[in-house]
């Protein structure tokens, strides 16, 4: 561990120059980005590379081709992968947006080109909402990813949000370690995953895995990412995004495929091959993740950093738990609210549910709130059993989700 600098972000982990500095006085060869701050920075992966580093993630160029979105729309769109119908590129202003929003058609979306984590993201009902919309989602792009660059699309009503796992060598192989059902989502912002997605038939599974490394062979990617789409009710498939960095949620797809991802991502950036071919990549049983954020769902999962008095985590069978968070840690309020991630394995999908609740009844956090007691009641709900989430169920039954919470407390008390 060496200090970077002060907590502020832009002042330690944005810093580039500090960074590369610490690397090379320290001897490394390689930089791993993680999957936050510089993980997606095409400039830092050059930098590197002058630095004589290897950024462990794809190149620079490739990060400017499948990071922009409005660019990853079009050669998707040239490579036969299907697009949610919008903008061909980038959108300059406001007016623009106006007319284009009129000939495809309300609800839109407009999104940060340079985007992810749900930031620079706003939904437009009607041509009033727009303008306003406009100015705060690039405004927010600016403030995040110092690129107010912005494109519209077409708003997927109650989609699921299906992403799956890619893996590109710098030989030309290609391939994909299956899906997740990353639906369960408040403002945008994963809260549960889960693989495989219980929705997906095997022929569409197939037709999205096919579609996913052909996605990543259209930017010519290398090393580990991430294709993600929207599943629409009527089971229409359409590209949302490429993530050029290791996901929060991998680990539930080193579970189901055994498949060490970091590990994988290190061998490519040293010019090994991957490891496996798609026909010798295999899936058993069922995993999931809650993340477990320093959160009030309350208070509108207000974030609320703090010490952590106590901290036990679960443990057992099929249980995973990655965090660093311990006994007397304090949660700083510099960076993400992610505390914890509680993952579980088991045979079956049912399995693997029952588990998970059992993880998160020993799970204890004393010091602030978590998100941890409401992902129990979501882990509860008939809808969620069911395994027929959209991205809109927690819009649609956070109150009595809520309500739940406090008979519950109620309950207790007494």
């Amino acid at each position: 561990a060496v200090c970077i600098g002060p907590a502020r972000a832009a002042d330690s982990y944005l810093n580039q120059q500090a960074i590369i500095t610490v690397a090379l006085a320290t001897g490394c060869d390689a930089v791993h980005p993680g999957y936050g701050f510089l993980s997606e920075n095409a400039e830092f992966a050059d930098a590197c590379a002058g630095a004589g580093l290897t950024f462990i993630g794809p190149s620079g160029d490739t990060i400017r081709k499948a990071g922009s979105k409005a660019e990853a729309c079009a050669r998707m769109r040239a490579a036969g992968v299907p697009t949610v119908p919008g903008s061909d590129g980038a959108v300059p202003d406001a007016d623009t947006a106006l007319r284009l929003a009129q000939t495809v058609g309300y609800p839109v979306l407009l999104k940060a080109s340079a985007g992810g984590g749900g930031r620079g993201i706003r939904r437009c009902d009607c041509p009033e909402d727009l303008p306003p919309a406009f100015a705060e989602a690039r405004a927010e792009a600016v403030a995040c990813f110092h690129n107010g660059e912005m494109y519209l699309e077409k708003c997927v009503l109650k989609p699921r949000h299906i992403e799956f796992q890619i893996l590109a060598d710098s030989r030309g192989n290609t391939i994909h370690l299956g899906d997740r059902d990353c639906s369960v989502q408040r403002r945008n912002q994963k809260l549960i995953e889960e693989s495989p997605a219980p929705c997906l038939t095997p022929k569409l599974r197939s037709e999205m895995g096919a579609a996913a490394v052909r996605a990543a062979r259209a930017v010519g990617y290398e090393n580990a990412g991430t294709v993600e789409f929207l599943l629409a009710e009527d089971g229409r498939f359409y590209f949302m995004e490429i993530n050029t960095r290791i996901q929060v949620e991998h680990g539930v797809t080193e579970l189901v495929t055994g498949v060490d991802l970091v590990r994988e991502q290190i061998r490519i950036a040293a010019g090994l091959p991957l490891s496996r071919t798609q026909a010798e990549v295999t899936f058993t049983g069922h995993a999931m993740e809650c993340r477990v954020n320093a959160e009030d769902p309350k208070e509108h999962f207000r974030p609320v950093p703090g010490r952590a008095a106590f901290v036990h985590f679960p443990g057992g069978c099929g249980v995973r738990v990655d965090s660093c968070l311990y006994t007397g840690c304090t949660m700083p309020p510099f960076y993400d609210s992610l505390a914890a991630k509680i993952l579980v394995h088991a045979p079956t999908r049912l399995e693997a549910i029952r588990r998970m609740r059992r993880a998160l009844e020993e799970l204890t956090i004393e010091g602030f709130p978590t998100s941890a007691e409401f992902s129990y009641l979501v882990l509860h709900h008939p809808e969620f059993v069911r395994g027929t989430c959209t991205t809109a169920f927690l819009e649609e039954h956070l109150d009595e989700l809520l309500s739940w919470g406090r008979q519950a407390e109620e309950k207790e008390a007494e």
